[in-house]
């Protein structure tokens, strides 16, 4: 039996990539880093992306995407390394905005998102750079183009 990278849970009236998809963008980060492991994908809408940024973050407004590392204790063997809430309709006004195709933008924050439950950030300049170059790099082995770029 082949174990799955992706939980996925959409109960919102917004379309979503199909598993298959976080699967394949999922995979591709795993891939990097040589270990299986496992994210929880949950789609939200716009209320329910404010109210947990307002509550784990402190900023209250809804944003595309956020990331729950899950902490267990090191003796304990578990493959899902966390979860992200992705707010479709964010993605969707991002996308237009930017003139992106649309799963383009999923694909890349989903890996911006697993990016951050292996502990990258972009707090800090170095940071933000290190992180944005692994993102263009794993997303170029997707045939997506660098998002950072107009």
């Amino acid at each position: 039996m082949k174990l799955i990278p992706v939980l996925l849970n959409n109960e919102t009236e917004y379309d979503s990539p199909s598993i298959e998809q976080f699967d394949l963008w999922v995979e591709t980060v795993i891939e990097t880093y040589g270990d299986f492991f496992q994210v929880s994908i949950e789609i939200v809408d716009e209320q329910l992306s404010q109210e947990l940024n307002k509550t784990y973050r402190g900023q209250d407004k809804p944003t595309n995407v956020l990331s729950f590392s899950l902490d267990i204790p090191e003796d304990v063997e578990e493959d899902l390394i966390g979860d992200l809430a992705i707010c479709a309709p964010l993605v969707e006004a991002q996308a237009q905005e930017q003139g992106k195709p649309l799963m383009h933008h999923w694909a890349h924050l989903t890996v911006h998102g697993v990016l951050h439950l292996l502990g990258y950030d972009h707090i800090e300049d170095a940071q933000a750079e290190e992180m944005e170059r692994l993102e263009i790099k794993l997303l170029k082995r997707l045939n997506i183009p660098n998002p950072y770029e107009d």
